[in-house]
């Protein structure tokens, strides 16, 4: 059987200054959250394994991630961080070449204030330089942004990328549109995958239902399939709406009249295909 694998989630040491995002609402988030704090919520939900994904733009924190996947059975891979439209990128890239765990890169293009980000000839020179190093790209943005990525992800038909929460759908409104398009655009790219994860803080954290994602969940399995659709907690952020349990417990039914083939490949496979888990 495919191993199961939570392919979203953070950790982090806390503090205000390095932190600022995590604002007042968000009170529960103001500590650390380390790998001893997630195994047992991986092993009660019946998961094998993470991905960690990066929170600050450090190769500090990059190293420190690396470091905490070396120690850990349950950390598969990391998502860091390194300044890719930098003219040292080349050789920052060089310096984790024997890490094997460093699994992709991601920038947090949503925190852009260049709405055309994604067109500067300086990242995309530095996203045509990962061509070789079998690292993924995971694509963090608002569901405002998705005409650009679709630009961007043009340019590069031979990197690997994910995107991240399904491009963060206006669920709280209720809104499909544009999204529902442009995300359909997107998954014509067969380069992309898909992370069903981050959803339920798209959504009112306190009333938010089942049924308020489902709408959504069928948009994305429509465009990209299951077998380029990979589930994340998006834990510790996912607990201002929901328990990890909970999470993949909604999951569960929302994906139930898939063949168990299908669930088995969101539920793990494509995670460990496109970052390399087994490698």
């Amino acid at each position: 059987m495919t191993e199961k694998i939570d392919a979203h989630h953070h950790f982090w040491r806390y503090t205000l200054e390095e932190y600022g995002w995590i604002d007042t609402r968000m009170s529960q988030l103001r500590r650390d959250f380390l790998p001893a704090d997630l195994e047992k919520e991986v092993h009660s939900a019946g998961f094998d394994g993470v991905v960690t994904v990066q929170t600050r733009q450090s190769l500090e924190e990059t190293t420190w991630l690396l470091s905490l996947a070396a120690g850990s059975e349950i950390v598969r891979g990391v998502v860091g961080w390194a300044p890719i439209a930098s003219e040292r990128f080349p050789a920052d890239l060089e310096l984790f070449r024997s890490q094997k765990k460093l699994k992709g890169l991601r920038h947090l293009v949503q925190d852009e204030s260049d709405e055309n980000y994604l067109d500067r000839p300086d990242f995309n020179r530095g996203i045509a330089s990962l061509r070789g190093s079998d690292l993924a790209y995971d694509i963090l943005i608002f569901e405002r942004q998705l005409a650009a990525v679709i630009r961007f992800v043009d340019r590069h038909p031979n990197q690997v990328f994910v995107l991240d929460h399904m491009a963060k759908p206006r669920i709280r409104e209720g809104m499909t549109e544009p999204w529902r398009s442009n995300l359909s655009e997107l998954a014509r790219c067969e380069n992309v995958y898909c992370k069903l994860s981050g959803l339920v803080t798209e959504a009112d954290w306190k009333t938010w239902s089942e049924g308020d994602l489902r709408s959504y969940v069928e948009v994305a399995l429509a465009a990209f399939g299951p077998r380029r659709m990979m589930i994340g907690s998006d834990w510790p952020v996912c607990l201002l709406a929901t328990t990890y349990g909970e999470w993949f417990d909604t999951v569960g039914r929302l994906i139930g009249s898939l063949s168990a083939t299908e669930r088995e490949r969101i539920l793990g496979g494509t995670a460990i295909e496109v970052y390399r888990l087994q490698d």
